[in-house]
């Protein structure tokens, strides 16, 4: 009987335990610009990433300015559109994209600040490219099927018409703070080099501390990719956040256990707890790398969402989540934390798909097995 009323108060105890209500304490936490939003576009990869340079040049700099996201976005589709064209339709298009783009863009195309390239036209105050996009692929689409029989080149200047007409004409010259500017002479006053950043993955279809094309959807431009082990992945992740480096991350936001609403994203243990997990703790599943293959091979981790890892937190019971920016606004009806979503290490280790670091923010010997 004694037995029975020890279990009875044990199982009692772990319930009320697993209902516990999140209680985060900041351990790290660097700094980011303001939540912004990528309103009704698929850009969050420029949206991102754009995050990232920013908080990347607080820490080079100490200045606090405002990109454009939008010129990377106007300078990457005609990239796309070219990739396209030339395989004759056998590539990705679309509004996806992945760090690299952003960081390839920026060494050809420089840097602008948002003042001078806003995407945005007089009247209007929230991004919304949805008929642009079916506009460029309706096009793209008639070029392909090459109604004339023999493709022109004028495709390529009735591309950058649509872009001039939906976000923009290109900037070449622009004044910041009362100085005259290009965008490769802002890029530099910013210190950004866009060669000192490299991605990273872990995937076991690829040798360990090799360097692949990571075949995924939005990877059109063909980027490479450090293959680590999952937990020196995830050193990697500390050990930048512990040194002053915020990290660009690309991951899955397409699970149930995933809410901006609730501000949280976990990976329950038991599926039944899916719900309850967003508002309460539970425990997690353990990752394995194996585990982590298995859900990226059998499509239940995707690449879906570019987001930037700015801080580290931990709930009363000591386990480690990530503060993660977003950029889907700051309406309180919709996010929670003003934007930012906590990812528990569980949930890190399982869907993210990649990170982009600066170098500097390996550990060494990291970057003496990648020979960086």
């Amino acid at each position: 009987m004694k037995h029975i009323l020890l279990s009875l108060v044990i199982l009692f105890t772990l319930n009320l335990t697993a209902q516990e209500t999140y209680k985060f304490t900041t351990v790290t936490d660097l700094e980011a610009t303001p939540v912004i939003s990528q309103g009704v576009t698929g850009t969050c990869w420029s949206f991102s990433s754009t995050s990232f340079l920013e908080s990347e040049i607080i820490r080079l700099t100490g200045k606090k300015i405002d990109l454009s996201e939008m010129y990377q976005v106007r300078n990457t589709y005609p990239a796309k559109a070219e990739n396209y064209i030339m395989r004759q339709g056998r590539a990705q298009f679309g509004e996806g994209g992945l760090a690299h783009d952003v960081i390839n863009s920026v060494e050809k195309n420089g840097l602008v600040p948002e003042e001078a390239f806003s995407g945005l036209f007089a009247g209007e105050t929230a991004y919304n490219h949805a008929e642009m996009v079916a506009v460029l692929e309706a096009m793209l689409k008639t070029y392909v099927d090459n109604p004339g029989r023999k493709l022109s080149k004028k495709w390529r200047t009735a591309i950058d018409g649509v872009l001039d007409v939906y976000i923009g004409k290109n900037v070449s010259n622009f004044t910041f703070e009362g100085k005259q500017y290009t965008p490769q002479t802002f890029l530099a006053m910013t210190k950004i080099q866009p060669k000192d950043y490299v991605n990273i993955t872990s995937f076991t279809q690829a040798p360990f501390y090799s360097k692949f094309i990571l075949n995924i959807p939005d990877n059109w431009s063909n980027g490479s990719f450090y293959n680590l082990p999952l937990d020196e992945m995830m050193t990697t992740i500390d050990n930048a956040l512990e040194k002053g480096f915020t990290v660009e991350l690309d991951c899955d936001v397409s699970e149930k256990t995933f809410s901006s609403k609730d501000g949280v994203a976990v990976i329950p243990e038991n599926a039944e707890n899916n719900v309850k997990s967003l508002r309460g703790i539970y425990p997690e599943k353990k990752i394995t790398q194996q585990f982590r293959q298995d859900e990226f091979e059998n499509y239940d981790t995707t690449d879906d969402h570019l987001m930037h890892i700015t801080g580290m937190l931990r709930d009363q019971n000591g386990t480690k989540y990530y503060k993660v920016k977003n950029s889907w606004g700051t309406d309180e009806t919709r996010v929670a934390n003003g934007g930012y979503v906590y990812f528990s290490e569980a949930y890190m280790r399982l869907k993210a798909v990649s990170v982009t670091v600066h170098k500097d923010a390996l550990p060494k010997s990291t970057a003496t097995k990648l020979n960086l």
